[in-house]
C-alpha cells in the first residue's frame, strides 16, 4: 500500500474507531485531553509502521494498545517523582497485556456514551460542552464545528481548550454520574448526540452529503440512552427524529454520491421499518409528556414534523398547513434564526412564496445567519418562484460559494446555471 493509501485507510480508522480510541484512554487514564493526545500520537505511529508492517487486522485495538504503552512509558519515566504514576502505570500495563491476549477488538459500547457524560460536565458551560463532545465524540474538526454552530474558528478552539483545562482541573472521574445527576446533563447530552447526527445527515464539508457513520452512531447512542432513560420524553423525542430521518438515506443519494433533493426522492426506497420505529418512539415520547404534565419538547416537535414527511406520499401531499403549525410552536420554545429558515419553507408550501420571502429577509436583516449559505439558498429558491430569475441566480451562486461541502456545492452551482 503506498502512502496515500496508508493515510486514507487510517483516517477511514479514525472515523469509525476514533470515539471509541478516546473513551477507552480516557476510562483508563482519568484525564480526557491526554487520552485524546495518546490517540492522535498513536495516530502517528500508525502512519510510519503501517506502511512496511502492514495495517493489523484490528486496528482500533492496535491504537489504543499503542496509545495505552504510551501513557505507561510516560508514567514510569515520572514513577520516581511520584508514586501514583507508577500505581497507574501498574494497573494500565496489566489491562494492556489481557488486551494484547485478545483475538478481537472489543469495544464497550457505553464507553463513548460515558465519554459524552463526562464531556457534559455540570463545570461546563453549555457551549463548551457542546464544542469538545463535537471534537471529541463526532471527530470534527474546529473548522466544521465552526459552521454548524454559527461562530468563528477561533472561538470553537478557545471552548475546546478550555473545557479540557477546565476538567482536569475539577478532578472530573471518567464515569456516569448515579441516575439521580442525570437530569443536570441530559439536555447537554441530548444536544451533542443532536449535532453529531446533524453532522452526519448533512455535512457541512467535505466531499459527501452524507456521513452514514456517523449518523449511524449517534443513532446507535440515542438507542442506548433512550434504553437507560425510557420515560424521558425528550430522550425518546430525538430517538424518533434520527430514526425518522435516517429512514431517508438509501434515498437521499444517487449511486455517484450527488444529493438527491426531497422532492425527487423515491420514497419507496425510504426504511418503513425504521419509519416505523421512529413513531413508536415519538408515541412514547408524548406518553410520557402526558403522564409528566408537559407537552412536546424541541426533539418532539421536530420528529413530529419528520413523521408528517414519512406519511406523505410525494411533497405536494405533505401535510405543510400541520408543518408550519409544528415550526410555529417550535419557534416559541426553542426559538433560532435555523427554526425561523425551516418555518419559512414551509410557509413557502403552504401559502406560496412571496409570504415566505418576507420572513427570510427579515432574518437577512437581523444578520443571524450572516456567512450561512443556507439562508441564501432558500432566499434564491423563493426568488426563482416569484419569476425573479436575476435576483435567484445570484443568491444561489452566492450560496454555492458560501458552502464547504462540494456536494452541495455543485447542486447550488447547477441549480443557478438551470435559471
Amino acid at each position: 500500500m503506498t502512502q496515500r493509501d496508508i493515510r486514507r485507510h487510517v483516517d477511514a480508522v479514525w472515523r469509525i474507531e476514533g470515539a471509541r480510541v478516546v473513551a477507552a484512554l480516557a476510562k483508563a487514564t482519568g484525564d480526557l485531553g491526554l487520552a485524546e493526545d495518546l490517540a492522535q500520537e498513536a495516530v502517528v505511529e500508525a502512519l510510519e509502521q503501517w506502511p512496511d508492517r502492514g495495517v493489523p487486522s484490528n486496528p482500533g485495538a492496535w491504537l489504543t494498545t499503542v496509545a495505552k504503552r504510551r501513557a505507561i512509558d510516560g508514567w514510569r519515566r515520572r514513577e520516581r517523582r511520584d508514586d501514583r504514576y507508577a500505581a497507574l502505570a501498574h494497573d494500565l500495563a496489566e489491562e494492556t497485556e489481557r488486551s494484547d491476549h485478545a483475538e478481537t477488538w472489543q469495544p464497550i459500547d457505553d464507553d463513548v456514551l460515558r465519554l459524552i457524560f463526562v464531556a457534559c460536565h455540570p463545570v461546563l458551560s453549555r457551549e463548551s460542552q457542546v464544542a469538545l463532545t463535537l471534537r471529541v465524540v463526532g471527530g470534527l474538526t474546529s473548522e466544521e464545528i465552526a459552521r454548524m454552530l454559527l461562530v468563528p474558528v477561533a472561538t470553537v478552539q478557545a471552548r475546546i481548550t478550555r473545557a479540557k483545562k477546565t476538567l482536569a482541573a475539577a478532578a472530573v472521574p471518567f464515569e456516569v454520574p448515579d441516575p439521580a445527576a442525570w437530569s443536570e446533563r441530559l439536555t447537554g447530552v441530548l444536544s451533542v448526540i443532536y449535532l453529531v447526527f446533524t453532522e452526519g445527515y448533512a455535512a457541512t464539508s467535505g466531499d459527501r452529503w452524507v456521513r452514514e457513520d456517523l449518523a449511524n452512531e449517534a443513532l446507535r447512542l440515542g438507542r442506548v440512552l433512550a434504553g437507560l432513560v425510557p420515560r424521558e420524553p425528550e430522550t425518546q423525542g430525538l430517538l424518533a427524529l434520527m430514526e425518522l430521518q435516517a429512514s431517508r438515506f438509501a434515498a437521499r443519494t444517487a449511486a455517484d454520491g450527488s444529493p438527491i433533493l426531497l422532492a425527487d426522492q423515491d420514497r419507496t426506497r425510504w426504511d418503513r421499518a425504521q419509519i416505523a420505529r421512529g413513531r413508536a418512539a415519538l408515541r412514547r415520547a408524548d406518553a410520557s409528556g402526558r403522564a409528566g404534565g408537559r407537552g412536546r419538547g424541541p426533539y418532539g416537535l421536530q420528529a413530529a414534523i419528520a413523521e408528517c414527511h414519512a406519511a406523505a406520499p410525494s411533497v405536494a401531499e405533505t401535510d405543510w398547513e400541520r408543518i408550519v403549525i409544528l415550526y410555529e410552536a417550535l419557534g416559541r420554545i426553542a426559538p433560532s434564526p435555523i427554526v425561523e429558515l425551516n418555518r419559512a419553507v414551509a410557509v413557502s408550501m403552504c401559502t406560496g412564496p412571496a409570504s415566505a420571502l418576507r420572513i427570510v429577509d427579515g432574518l437577512a436583516s437581523d444578520g443571524a445567519l450572516r456567512g450561512s449559505h443556507l439562508l441564501p439558498s432558500v432566499r434564491g429558491e423563493l426568488l426563482a418562484r416569484l419569476g425573479r430569475m436575476s435576483e435567484a441566480r445570484s443568491e444561489l451562486f452566492t450560496a454555492a460559494g458560501l458552502t464547504a461541502n462540494a456536494r452541495e456545492r455543485a447542486v447550488l452551482e447547477a441549480k443557478a446555471a438551470a435559471l
